[in-house]
């Protein structure tokens, strides 16, 4: 059996709820809709206020042959494939096909270029549905051929008759009484989300086990409670779920870091996301202990781009795999908070004049610049200097952890600062 979210979307325009800015009488959307001359588009929204559903409404209300994408599974040949099945139809349907790509955002630039010459050519009308702004996730090129719609989480009074349509039309829940006594807790919950609203009804329908159901706030917090909800990217999942990747990854756990890796991409995670928390893992928690991973990390975003899922994913695996395999330290991280709260707690303490550039003749004669010793000028490149503030002279900020790489940079450190560099280990 179908979920309820499915069972009810809405078939015709009229039917649809919500957005009225874009679909209502005398709206410029619906005005186009009904002329049956749409432009290509994008449709800018959180999840669950209509976006997949008012493209097919679009496909059906203009009677074109509709093709559909998801960003997730698709890669650059899916979409050349499905381009040519489309431009195939037209002789058969001389309207032209509607494409429509599920979360174009996450649609790498390879995969985005791909769908420029159709559209074009007119080859297809393209509808992009975008939980992201699409300023900063779809490339220039696409977006100045799409005309951008942003979509609103729907209304309580657009939940409220959501939930009257469910109970009363609904092939399933009309054969059961059910009786609303309260209904803040299932909006609250809802987040002006239609979809996540009938998850929650089904929910707490089913949770009973009579054909008579009195629903109020109580009974929907302990129905949600007994029940886990799918991935959610801008609820507690996303913060566990991310957190729970970052603690396997600095805990050196493969195993659990893929897991958890796994967990995002199938939820939807956006995997620019994603590979931006592995660079900040690369610098914070591996560190000196081994530089190259921050490399790698660079590399893997970059490389998610030009790819895009679903074999992004690879990628994404083999970095999360090397950095908890790796060497691990925070030396790094702790020397820069050190050196910003000592900054914080002296102020702007002068610079010592031997350090300081001396371009004019004035400057020279103040001293700027007297006494510097030239690293190069000495035997390794290297002579001990004096380069802090005279209040925090001597001061030791960065400090080497035990691991092979770091023990080098101190045994180099000792050699060169002997005394100094023990100062306040």
């Amino acid at each position: 059996m179908k979920p309820l979210a499915e069972r009810l979307r809405p078939q015709h325009l009229d039917d649809y709820l919500g957005q009225k800015h874009l679909i209502g009488e005398g709206a410029f959307l619906r005005k186009a809709i009904e002329s049956g001359t749409i432009p290509s588009m994008i449709f800018w929204g959180p999840p669950g206020v209509g976006k997949t559903t008012l493209a097919n409404i679009i496909s059906e209300q203009l009677d074109r042959a509709f093709y559909t994408l998801s960003a997730v599974h698709s890669g650059v040949k899916d979409v050349r494939e499905t381009i040519a099945k489309a431009e195939n139809s037209r002789f058969f349907n001389s309207k032209m096909p509607i494409l429509f790509i599920d979360e174009i955002h996450r649609f790498s630039k390879s995969q985005q270029d791909s769908l420029l010459g159709a559209v074009e050519k007119g080859i297809i009308t393209l509808i992009g549905a975008t939980t992201e702004n699409p300023s900063f996730e779809v490339i220039p090129a696409l977006l100045s051929r799409c005309q951008v719609y942003v979509l609103q989480h729907l209304e309580e009074n657009d939940l409220l008759e959501l939930i009257h349509i469910a109970l009363s039309k609904d092939e399933i829940l009309n054969k059961k009484k059910v009786d609303i006594k309260e209904n803040s807790a299932i909006i609250r919950y809802s987040g002006g989300d239609a979809r996540k609203l009938l998850n929650i009804l089904e929910i707490v329908v089913q949770s009973e086990d009579n054909d008579e159901i009195i629903i109020d706030d109580k009974r929907v917090v302990e129905a949600l409670q007994q029940n886990i909800l799918s991935y959610d990217k801008s609820g507690d999942s996303h913060y566990d779920t991310i957190s729970a990747f970052i603690k396997s990854v600095r805990g050196s756990d493969p195993n659990a870091a893929v897991y958890y890796l796994a967990r995002m991409i199938e939820g939807g995670e956006d995997i620019k996301f994603i590979a931006r928390r592995l660079i900040i893992l690369a610098a914070e928690d591996i560190g000196l202990a081994n530089p190259n991973a921050l490399l790698l990390a660079q590399s893997t975003f970059d490389a998610i781009n030009v790819v895009g899922l679903p074999e992004a994913r690879i990628i994404l695996s083999e970095c999360t795999i090397y950095l908890a395999t790796s060497a691990k330290s925070n030396s790094a991280y702790l020397a820069i908070n050190n050196a910003m709260s000592l900054v914080k707690k002296t102020g702007k303490l002068p610079i010592p004049l031997s350090l300081r550039n001396a371009p004019t003749q004035l400057m020279k004669s103040l001293n700027y610049g007297k006494d510097y010793k030239y690293a190069h000028d000495f035997e390794g490149s290297f002579t001990q200097h004096e380069f802090m503030p005279d209040k925090i002279s001597k001061t030791i900020i960065y400090q080497p952890k035990d691991n092979p790489s770091e023990l080098t940079i101190k045994k180099r450190l000792l050699n060169w600062w002997k005394k100094w560099y023990l100062y306040k280990s």
